[in-house]
């Protein structure tokens, strides 16, 4: 893992390492919000996505939307849509002014880290989809009874969670969603335990990086 604030030249040579060496890249992006958070000076997160699938980095926390990582949900999808797809249509919701085909550059993974728990499991399928590395760190290791029972509880509400928008569920639904979850520590006991404990952390801010058109 590498951090942001090493600079640009030093994030382009270590990909290259990585890649010479077959090792997997993770940039995680603390400082960003010294330059990225500005409306009237800076760089928006999104062309640092940018910048980063351009070095080779492998995957890159791209923000939570439910999380304590600020973001505004189209905003969020906009970062992922740069990382993730091989070409981009101008979509101003989603902060995206131009058209960019990536032709064949590698692809970024976004990872959604930094307050998650499998208690927001319907939100995080709905805003990022799954194909996305949810990195699940003090809703893993913070279960009261250990790392093995938290990645089971996140695993489980992840399985259920597919599996029902796959069989049309309208899983987003504020009702739908957790009983969902509920239906599915029925039979898994760590799950139970998890959504007894966080069913209501969460994070409620106005978020900075909103569109910037009318």
């Amino acid at each position: 893992m590498i951090d942001l604030v090493m600079g640009y030249t030093a994030i382009q040579s270590i990909a290259l390492w990585a890649r010479e060496n077959d090792m997997l890249l993770h940039l995680h992006r603390a400082g960003n919000s010294t330059y990225a958070r500005q409306k009237n000076h800076g760089i928006n997160f999104r062309v640092i996505c940018k910048w980063m699938r351009m070095s080779g980095v492998d995957h890159i926390h791209a923000g939570t939307v439910v999380g304590k990582l600020e973001g505004d949900p189209l905003m969020i999808k906009g970062l992922y849509d740069i990382l993730r797809l091989t070409s981009l249509e101008v979509n101003l919701p989603y902060g995206i002014f131009f058209e960019m085909p990536w032709a064949s550059l590698r692809k970024c993974m976004p990872v959604a880290s930094g307050g998650i728990h499998c208690g927001q499991m319907h939100q995080l399928v709905h805003y990022l989809g799954d194909d996305v590395v949810l990195q699940f760190g003090g809703g893993t290791i913070g279960h009261p009874d250990g790392i093995q029972a938290g990645a089971t509880a996140n695993r489980v509400a992840l399985e259920a969670m597919v599996l029902a928008r796959n069989e049309g569920a309208d899983y987003f639904n504020n009702q739908v969603g957790p009983q969902i979850l509920r239906n599915g520590a029925k039979t898994c006991g760590p799950l139970q335990t998890a959504l007894d404990l966080w069913k209501d952390i969460s994070f409620k801010y106005t978020s900075t990086d909103t569109a910037d058109f009318a």
